[in-house]
């Protein structure tokens, strides 16, 4: 336990909050302090007054409570992961729910019951136990809370949806301190609006999650040389429009690693891959992705049999902690070549090797789902675009890296049908806005009011009561 009477400034009542508060309280000075601090994007360099580390639904209530009668912005952390650092906060307190971690997994019902200090790493080793996977995101150091209340696009999105369709229940703590749940029959809105409207409405302390059994997949990557981007973005395009939902396949430009596996002559160039899987059998997943296999003759050659935590773990490197990185991103229609072409060319100036552009796929079972059955209402975008600036020292300038990400969006805008809320960065109301639309906008403002009327929750990407 943090010893209070060191950090001088802080209100007494927050400092009395030692004695019911069961977690962990860190303050500045305190010798771990500016590794607690530390987010996923390492752009970000606030310095929170207070980071509480709770441990449970009375620990956040406590801190919740304090934190408003001491006048303290509020910054909700999970997985950290968020893009535009709305995890900490300067001078204000971070509700940090790493600690809580507990699961329980029940395999005949296929529903996991999870806390949101996990990952999707974490969650899927203690579900693939049983034969079965969460739908989760691409990489596995995401948290749990922000991709599944944002809408979660990943590696199962066109067989079994996005992962805020596989939530069954939601247990929020409120801005007045009530803990409630929302579900299908209890708090039908509610549980409308946190399947895509984010962390607007409470702070999440449990997830009831849809499982689904999956076993060995087919799956893995070919690497081109990015000489040969304009055909394989061809190919990508016209074999993912063919394609069944029991395979997901997507696309991306990048840089060869100095890795065994690469050709010599291609190690350290940059390169576009394409990387899938099929939710079947390894026989069947072998014969719909042969065409990915065969086509060009591909220097490197990844795929094979592989459980679905090795696969959850292919892009792990790309997401590393505490980099500096730069996100832009876009839901996208159909691609024409104009499309692919301006694609090739804006990458063709990639800044740092480190840096990446990705094409993932929707369609399928996302688009199943109607558009006003949650606020993920976007079920008709075919791709996701994300275009991600990384470059080594946040002490370096920021400004070319930034600059190319934002022209290479800007050059797709003419593909552009939205946003995903969890692939913003910090761009401010009007693309809030876009991420839903004026009604479903509309709609979320006004369960706002009704759930956080002071807008307690607003490092996030927010959306502001009704007035």
């Amino acid at each position: 336990m943090t010893e209070i009477d060191e950090a001088p400034g802080l209100a007494p009542e927050l400092r009395a909050a030692a004695s019911p508060f069961q977690g962990e309280l860190i303050f500045p000075g305190d010798p771990g302090y500016d590794a607690a601090r530390k987010v996923w994007n390492g752009v970000v360099n606030k310095r929170p007054a207070v980071i509480a580390r709770c441990t449970d639904n009375s620990d956040i209530v406590t801190m919740l409570r304090l934190a408003r009668q001491n006048g303290l912005p509020v910054a909700v952390r999970g997985g950290a992961h968020s893009f535009a650092g709305h995890s900490t906060c300067d001078d204000g307190m971070v509700i940090d729910l790493s600690p809580m971690k507990r699961i329980s997994v029940d395999p005949q019902r296929r529903v996991a019951v999870v806390e949101p200090g996990l990952t999707w790493g974490e969650l899927t080793q203690a579900t693939q136990e049983h034969g079965l996977v969460a739908v989760g995101g691409h990489v596995s150091v995401v948290g749990v809370p922000g991709l599944t209340l944002g809408g979660g696009v990943g590696w199962l999105a066109r067989m079994q949806g996005l992962a805020c369709d596989n939530l069954i229940e939601v247990e929020l703590v409120t801005a007045d301190g009530s803990v409630v749940r929302a579900s299908a029959e209890e708090n039908p809105e509610l549980f409308w609006g946190v399947r895509g409207g984010g962390g607007n409405f409470g702070i999440a302390t449990r997830f009831t999650l849809r499982l689904h059994a999956v076993g060995t997949l087919f799956a893995g990557m070919v690497m081109h040389p990015a000489e040969r981007a304009q055909e394989v973005l061809r190919f990508y395009r016209d074999f993912s429009a063919a394609a069944p939902d029991a395979v997901n396949v997507l696309a991306g430009f990048g840089t060869a690693p100095p890795a065994d596996f690469v050709p010599p002559d291609l190690r350290g160039r940059p390169a576009v891959f394409i990387a899938a899987c099929h939710l079947g059998s390894v026989e069947d997943g072998e014969k719909a992705l042969a065409a990915v296999r065969e086509f060009g003759s591909p220097p490197v050659d990844l795929f094979g049999p592989m459980p679905y935590g090795q696969l959850q773990h292919m892009f792990d490197e790309m997401s590393a902690a505490s980099t500096p990185f730069h996100v832009k991103a876009a839901l996208l229609g159909p691609l024409d070549d104009a499309a692919l072409d301006t694609l090739v060319e804006q990458t063709a100036t990639m800044p740092t090797p480190a840096s990446s552009v990705l094409v993932l796929p929707l369609g399928g079972a996302v688009s199943e789902v109607p558009p006003d059955a949650t606020a993920f209402w976007h079920r008709g975008a075919r791709y996701n675009l994300e275009i991600c600036a990384v470059w080594d020292s946040p002490d370096d300038d920021a400004g070319p890296y930034r600059e190319w990400a934002q022209a290479c969006w800007q050059a797709m805008r003419p593909w552009s049908v939205g946003v995903e809320v969890n692939h913003l960065g910090d761009e401010g109301p009007e693309r809030v806005r876009e991420a839903y639309g004026d009604r479903t906008y509309g709609r979320l403002a006004a369960l706002k009011r009704r759930y956080d009327p002071e807008n307690v929750f607003r490092l996030n990407q927010n959306i502001r009561p009704a007035g």
